[in-house]
C-alpha cells in the first residue's frame, strides 16, 4: 500500500511540471486576462488626458508645449531663468515618453477567454498539490523528491533484504568459528589456570580444596552457527547464543572440604574460605594481566595468625615480581591481621580524629618504632613480650624478602 502511494503522489507531481514561482506569475496574469476590459478603459482615458485632451480641456502634452513656449520667450527676456525652461522641456519630454508606454501597454492587453481559462485550471492544479504537498510549489518538489527516494528505497528493498541475510549468515558462520576457536582456547587455559588455583589453596591451608572452570553454550535458533569440526569435545553442531565476550558463559566452581560437591564460587559460605579463594584466583590472574594496582579490601576476613602470614606472602610476591622483572602489581591491602600487615613494604595507619567538633581521618605512614607500636597494638598486646615478638616476626619477613629477592 505504501508503494502504491507513493507511485501516486510521485505521477501527480510529476506530471503537474511544476516550475519555481510559476503560481505567482500565473496569479499576474489571471488578474490581467480577468480585467482586460477594465484596464484598456482606463489606459486609454490615461491616454486621452496626457496626449489629446477633451472637448473642455487640451491635453498635458499640449498644455505642457504652450507653457514651454511661454518660458521660451521669458527666458529671452531674463536668461537666468534658464533653469525653468530646462525642466519645462524635460517634462514635455516624460510625458511623450509616458504616452508611447501607455500605447505599448494598451497594445498587450489581451482579451482571451481561452487563456484566462486554461491559466485557471492550472492555477486550479498548482492549489490542489499546495493543498497535498506543501505550502509553496518549493515544498511540493521537495516532497515529491523524498517520495522518488523513498519508492525507490522500497523498490530495492527485496533485493537488499536478500544481499543482508546473505551476509547476516556468513557473519554468523564467521563468529561461530571464531567463537569455537576461543572457547577451545578457554578450556585449555582453564585447565592450566584450576592447576595452579589448587596449587595456590593448598599453600593457603585448603589442602583438600577442588577447583573447576564450567564452560556452557545456550542454543538459540538465531545464534552463530557452529560447524561439526569447530565445536570443542562434548557439544555438537548448531546455533549457539552470543555476546561481545563469545559463545562461552563461564562460571568458578569450588569444593572447599573433602566431600563437597562442586559449586559455584558465589555460594561459597565460609568468609574465610573465601577470602583465600579469591587470593588465590587473583594471584593466579595476576601473572597474566598487566593490572597495574591490585587492591585488597580486608583480604584477612576469617583467617588466623598463621594463614594471615601465609596471605601476606603471597601478596608480597605479587608486588615482587614488578620490582624484580619490571612487569606485575603494585599491591594495597586494608587488614587488621599484623601477621598480614608485616610484610608490607609500607605500612599506614588510618585514623579517625574529633577536632574541634568535627571528625577528621589521618592517614600515617610507620615506621620504626612507630610501625613495632601499631603491629603490637594489632596483637593486642603492647607489653615488652608483644613487642619483642614484633621486632622477631619483622626480622622472619626481612628475611624471607632476602631469600626470595635473592632465588
Amino acid at each position: 500500500r505504501r508503494i502504491d502511494l507513493l507511485n501516486f503522489q510521485v505521477d501527480e507531481i510529476s506530471a503537474a511540471a511544476l516550475e519555481p514561482d510559476e503560481d505567482e506569475a500565473l496569479e499576474s496574469e489571471r488578474r490581467r486576462l480577468s480585467n482586460a476590459e477594465q484596464l484598456t478603459r482606463l489606459t486609454e482615458a490615461a491616454h486621452s488626458f496626457l496626449d489629446q485632451g477633451t472637448d473642455e480641456q487640451a491635453g498635458a502634452a499640449d498644455l505642457l508645449s504652450d507653457a514651454a513656449g511661454k518660458l521660451a520667450r521669458l527666458v529671452a527676456i531674463d536668461p537666468d531663468a534658464g533653469d525653468i525652461l530646462d525642466a519645462a522641456e524635460a517634462l514635455t519630454d516624460q510625458i511623450s515618453e509616458l504616452v508611447r508606454s501607455l500605447e505599448t501597454y494598451a497594445d498587450g492587453i489581451e482579451f482571451n477567454p481561452e487563456r484566462l481559462a486554461e491559466v485557471e485550471e492550472r492555477l486550479n492544479l498548482i492549489y490542489n498539490l499546495r493543498r497535498k504537498y506543501g505550502d509553496t510549489i518549493a515544498d511540493i518538489i521537495r516532497f515529491g523528491e523524498r517520495a522518488v527516494a523513498e519508492l525507490e528505497r522500497l523498490n530495492n528493498a527485496e533485493v537488499r533484504t536478500g544481499e543482508l541475510e546473505v551476509d547476516e549468515a556468513r557473519l554468523l558462520a564467521e563468529i561461530g568459528a571464531r567463537g569455537a576457536a576461543l572457547s577451545t582456547a578457554r578450556r585449555a587455559a582453564a585447565q592450566r589456570m584450576a592447576v595452579e588455583v589448587v596449587r595456590e589453596l593448598a599453600d593457603l591451608r585448603m589442602e583438600q580444596a577442588r577447583f573447576d572452570v564450567d564452560f556452557q553454550w545456550r542454543e538459540a535458533d538465531d545464534g552463530a552457527l557452529v560447524e561439526v569440526d569447530e565445536a570443542p569435545g562434548g557439544l555438537s553442531a548448531g546455533r549457539y547464543a552470543f555476546d561481545t565476550s563469545g559463545l562461552d558463559q563461564v562460571e568458578f566452581l569450588v569444593s572447599a572440604n573433602p566431600g563437597e560437591p562442586l559449586k559455584p564460587l558465589v555460594k561459597v559460605a565460609s568468609g574465610g574460605e573465601t577470602s583465600r579463594l579469591m587470593l588465590a584466583l587473583k594471584t593466579v590472574l595476576g601473572r597474566a594481566d598487566e593490572t597495574p594496582t591490585l587492591i585488597f579490601d580486608e583480604i584477612d576476613v576469617g583467617i588466623g595468625g598463621r594463614v594471615g602470614a601465609t596471605v601476606g606472602r603471597k601478596l608480597w610476591e605479587l608486588a615482587a615480581r614488578r620490582e624484580q622483572a619490571g612487569s606485575g602489581h603494585q599491591v594495597l591491602c586494608i587488614t587488621h591481621l599484623p601477621q598480614l600487615a608485616g610484610y608490607g613494604d609500607s605500612h599506614f595507619a588510618v585514623r579517625k580524629l574529633i577536632v574541634d567538633g568535627r571528625t577528621r581521618t589521618d592517614v600515617v605512614n610507620l615506621r620504626g618504632e612507630a610501625r613495632v607500636e601499631e603491629l603490637a597494638a594489632m596483637l593486642g598486646s603492647n607489653s615488652t613480650a608483644g613487642r619483642e615478638s614484633v621486632e622477631e616476626m619483622l626480622v622472619e619477613v626481612q628475611d624471607f624478602k632476602q631469600t626470595a629477592r635473592a632465588s
